[in-house]
């Protein structure tokens, strides 16, 4: 081990780069759909031996520095390049409008989300210390960094670090206790600390008994953690509340979708689906269909809102995903809305999203762009409006639901109202402009550790997948798979206890950054003895 230490840490250059790319996209692997998360003790390991070696090899604070940004940036290029890959898919719906834009989107997209991990491991630099200091010191700057990640430039919470501890049901349950962004702090300590045991040779960084303690106490932590989770599950609630869904999944072809000629069908689909099954509608209360379901705004087309009132039973509703049209002091406004439309035909209930997505529904210097030739990718001239929120959507039948239209519900802190806590997580999204890749897996599996932070249920509805039920413990009950063209009937679970995570989530953040905090003033107060 410190044989391959010394070689890490003394490559240069572009052999480097290469390597600290390849380890930074070798990290994908941890997340859905593979889950293969022990990868990330050789990814994050290794990192450490990199930044050793700019530790070792430079003399002057600010060259470490410099070094250590370097090597941070290039390990999340390769990070964000292999875990977001399936963005350039959506500029392949529209080839000959968007292709062009690939080879910039999946440069400046890694590249700038890279930027987060360049901070973090030059900050880490200006605190590095021998044996587990240089741990902590990485842990804290990469828990700091994700968090900022999630929140800078409205943010882009997808695929933190803590996510690579959660692949297995029973590990998803500690996310009730400290939340996604807490578990990021703990991912970079358990797996970079046994690396950290060793060090390149004339270092002077390899650590002692502290460091392989710190090592062997995270770990069976880890299998103390999974243990916990299962009997968490093993005692969970199974009960329902009673209130029947109905989730519709049309798979419709994002390449067709917005045709004109097509409208008319897919409305029609939609319809037919909403109304299969050899009992229909009976005992159904609540129907959804996904996000945009329907390629015009349904909220004034008034034949399509009769239509729908004439197949729904009295006392059913149906939500759906649509685009609105709100004229505002003369001027037009488009959102990216959820109708609740009743038995008669009636809107009687909406939300506007909040959380637009950069290039996908509105452009940064959106004028100026448009005036290039440059749009976004869902065509909206001068781009979607944002809606005002979180707040709560009055569903007849239903208790209150928090709704989340496609990628809101991967902002961990911000997909509930902080006065009044709703009795499920509704989300719909379009997922169909990712295709079959890992994008839509990576989503799913986020909505599902939504679940378990909140203590809630989650009832999804995806154009082409992956549809769900979730249980407030993060379990499947039912589920429509990727590509897939049918309709779920499944009973809305009950609301979990209130974790540890919506009583005292920031608290127990800034407590897990304390303990680390601490950990490394330990080291630099008394640093541990070396092995012999």
């Amino acid at each position: 081990m410190t044989r391959a230490a010394t070689w890490v840490a003394g490559l240069r250059g572009a052999p480097r780069a290469v390597f600290a790319v390849l380890i930074g996209a070798v990290s994908a692997l941890a997340f859905a759909p593979v889950h293969a998360w022990p990868v990330l003790f050789l990814t994050f390991g290794p990192l450490i031996w990199l930044l050793d070696g700019c530790h070792a090899q430079r003399t002057s604070l600010s060259q470490r520095v410099k070094c250590a940004g370097i090597i941070g940036f290039w390990f999340g290029f390769g990070y964000f390049l292999a875990g977001l890959y399936w963005i350039a898919e959506a500029f392949l719906v529209e080839p000959l409008r968007h292709g062009w834009l690939i080879p910039f989107v999946m440069t400046a997209m890694p590249g700038g989300m890279a930027l987060f991990f360049a901070a973090a491991c030059a900050f880490a630099m200006l605190f590095w210390l021998p044996g587990a200091g240089r741990v902590f010191a990485l842990a804290v700057a990469i828990g700091l960094a994700e968090f900022a990640r999630g929140h800078v430039l409205t943010g882009f919470p997808w695929n933190l670090v803590g996510y690579g501890l959660l692949g297995t049901l029973p590990l998803m349950q500690l996310a009730a206790l400290f939340g996604v962004y807490a578990l990021s702090l703990l991912a970079v300590l358990l797996f970079a600390s046994p690396f950290a045991i060793f060090a390149p040779r004339e270092s002077g960084l390899r650590g002692g008994t502290g460091t392989a303690a710190l090592a062997v106490f995270l770990v069976l932590l880890l299998g103390l953690g999974y243990g916990w989770g299962e009997r968490r599950l093993a005692a969970a609630d199974t009960a329902g509340t009673g209130i029947r869904l109905r989730i519709v999944q049309a798979n419709i072809d994002q390449a067709n979708k917005w045709a004109p000629e097509n409208s008319a069908e897919i409305f029609t689909d939609y319809l037919d689906l909403t109304k299969s099954g050899a009992a229909g509608l009976d005992g159904i209360d609540i129907v959804i269909w996904p996000e945009t379901a329907v390629p015009f705004p349904l909220a004034d087309s008034p034949d399509a809102l009769l239509a729908i009132g004439a197949v729904l039973p009295d006392g059913t509703s149906l939500v759906v995903g649509s685009g609105r049209i709100v004229e505002d002091a003369g001027a037009e406004r488009i959102y990216n809305s959820l109708l609740v439309v009743d038995d008669q035909g009636r809107v009687i209930g909406s939300y506007d999203k909040i959380h637009l997505v950069p290039f996908g529904e509105y452009l940064p210097f959106q004028d100026f762009l448009e005036s290039l030739g440059i749009m976004q990718l869902t065509g909206v001239r001068g781009g979607f409006s944002p809606g005002t929120g979180p707040r709560l959507l009055a569903i007849p039948r239903a208790p209150p639901a928090s709704p989340l239209i496609c990628y809101e519900i991967i902002f961990p802190d911000e997909v509930t109202e902080k006065a009044a806590r709703p009795g499920w997580l509704l989300n719909v999204t379009n997922d169909a402009w990712f295709g079959s890749s890992a994008g839509p897996y990576q989503h799913f599996h986020q909505a599902q550790v939504r679940a378990i932070e909140q203590g809630l249920p989650v009832a999804r509805a995806a154009n082409t997948g992956i549809s769900a039920v979730i249980d407030a413990y993060g379990r499947i009950l039912a589920e429509i798979g990727l590509g897939e063209r049918g309709v779920i009937d499944a009973e809305l679970p009950k609301v979990g206890p209130p974790t540890p995570f919506v009583q005292f989530g920031m608290v127990l953040e800034i407590s897990l950054l304390a303990l680390a905090i601490a950990g490394w003033l330990a080291c630099r107060v008394q640093p541990f003895r070396p092995y012999r």
